[in-house]
C-alpha cells in the first residue's frame, strides 16, 4: 500500500537532489553525497510502485540425481552411473549453462539391526528453451534417481535495461500522482521533487510451482507458465507550495 506523509519544511540535509525528469538508482557513491536543500513550503513524501510482466525467454532447470547403496563408495558409483544419462539427455535438449554440483554423501538413519544405507546426491541446473519443457519432463524426469524441481521462467536479459526504465517511469508517475492528490487536499498546487529513494531495484517474482508428473494425458505447455514479473517501488520527497 502506498504511503503518504506531509510535514512543514525547514532546511534539511537530503541525500539526493533530482530534477523531475531524472530518476537514478542509488549507489554507494551517491549515498555519500549530502546536499543542503530548503523547501519554502511543505515537504510531502509519497511512495509509488510498478509491476511489469515480461515474455518468457528461457527456462531455468533445477533437478537432483540421487542414489542409495549399502556403502558410501557404492552409492557414489551408482550416482555417477545415473548422472551420465542425465547429462546426455540434457545436452540432447541443447541445455545451456549446464552445472553439476559435487556429490553429497550421508549415512541414512536406519533402525538397529537393519543394514546400513548410504545416500548420495548431486544438483544439476541449466537453461533450456521453453519449447523443451515437455521433453524435459518426459525424457529427463523419467530417468532413474532424478527428482525434478519446478522450473523458473526467465526473461530476455537484453530487455532488462528497458524494463528498468519503464518501471522507474511508472513508479515515479504513481508517486507523483499520490503526492499531487495529497497536495490538492492541502490547497497546494506545485510539487518539486527533492529526493528519490529506489527500494531494491528489480525483484523478479518467483514462478509458482508446477506439478511435474511423469505421465500426463496432455503435454505440459510452456505458454501456461506464469510470466516472469519484475516489481519496483520508490519513495519521493516533494516540496509543495501554493
Amino acid at each position: 500500500m502506498a504511503t503518504l506523509c506531509a510535514r512543514q519544511a525547514a532546511p534539511a540535509a537530503l541525500l539526493m537532489a533530482m530534477a523531475p525528469q531524472l530518476l537514478v538508482m542509488p549507489t554507494a557513491a551517491a549515498a555519500q553525497v549530502q546536499l543542503q536543500l530548503s523547501c519554502p513550503g511543505t515537504v510531502l513524501e509519497a511512495r509509488g510502485s510498478a509491476t511489469l510482466k515480461r515474455a518468457i525467454s528461457s527456462l531455468r532447470v533445477n533437478l537432483s540425481v540421487q542414489a542409495e547403496a549399502p556403502s558410501s563408495q557404492e552409492a557414489l558409483t551408482l550416482l555417477q552411473q545415473r548422472l551420465d544419462p542425465v547429462r546426455r539427455a540434457l545436452q540432447a535438449l541443447k541445455v545451456n549453462e549446464l552445472r553439476v554440483s559435487s556429490p553429497n554423501v550421508w549415512n541414512r538413519y536406519v533402525p538397529a539391526g537393519k543394514p546400513a544405507v548410504y545416500e548420495a546426491s548431486s544438483q544439476v541446473s541449466g537453461q533450456l528453451a521453453p519449447e523443451q519443457l515437455q521433453a524435459l519432463i518426459s525424457q529427463v524426469g523419467s530417468l532413474s534417481g532424478v527428482r525434478l524441481s519446478p522450473v523458473d521462467a526467465e526473461a530476455d536479459q537484453n530487455t532488462t535495461a528497458a524494463a528498468t526504465r519503464q518501471l522507474l517511469q511508472a513508479a515515479y508517475r504513481d508517486a507523483l500522482q499520490r503526492g499531487s492528490d495529497l497536495a490538492a487536499v492541502m490547497g497546494l498546487a506545485t510539487l518539486r521533487p527533492l529526493q528519490v529513494q529506489v527500494d531494491g531495484g528489480l525483484r523478479p517474482v518467483p514462478m509458482a510451482a508446477m506439478a511435474l508428473a511423469r505421465s500426463a494425458p496432455a503435454p505440459f505447455d510452456p505458454r501456461e507458465l506464469p510470466e516472469p514479473s519484475d516489481r519496483l517501488s520508490l519513495e519521493v520527497t516533494f516540496c509543495a507550495t501554493p
